[in-house]
């Protein structure tokens, strides 16, 4: 009689133990499944790196300013801004929409604008 031996996914070793074994220890396990996930991880953390960047270059704007600046788009795409990506937005009263990085924002204004703003805390 004879019986299939059975490989571990990650490094091709034979399997002793469990007859629903896949791997032959934690470390090819873990090796597998990060190598499954290695696409995804990378592209979430290029996004929130992107997202980080953001809210980086309109705290800056902000830093000395107050509650406010305005800045031009110009500007803000020299500074490494990206304006795709936005954590959310705000609609106000009058309709005006606000892109957010996390608590920093920017309104478009006319001729290429922008006001930054920052979320204010409750009182």
């Amino acid at each position: 009689m004879q019986t299939d031996v059975k490989k571990c996914l990650s490094c091709d070793k034979a399997i002793q133990g469990r007859v629903d074994k896949k791997f032959c220890d934690d470390y090819c396990r873990n090796t597998y499944n990060n190598q499954l996930k290695a696409f995804s991880n990378n592209l979430i953390r290029n996004i929130n790196n992107a997202l980080k960047k953001n809210r980086n270059i309109l705290l800056s704007l902000l830093a000395d300013n107050g509650d406010t600046v305005k800045t031009t788009r110009e500007k803000l795409l020299k500074m490494g801004f990206q304006f795709k990506y936005t954590t959310h937005t705000y609609t106000n009263k009058k309709g005006n929409v606000y892109g957010y990085c996390y608590d920093y924002g920017y309104l478009e204004l006319d001729n290429d604008w922008f006001l930054i703003v920052k979320i204010r805390e409750p009182s």
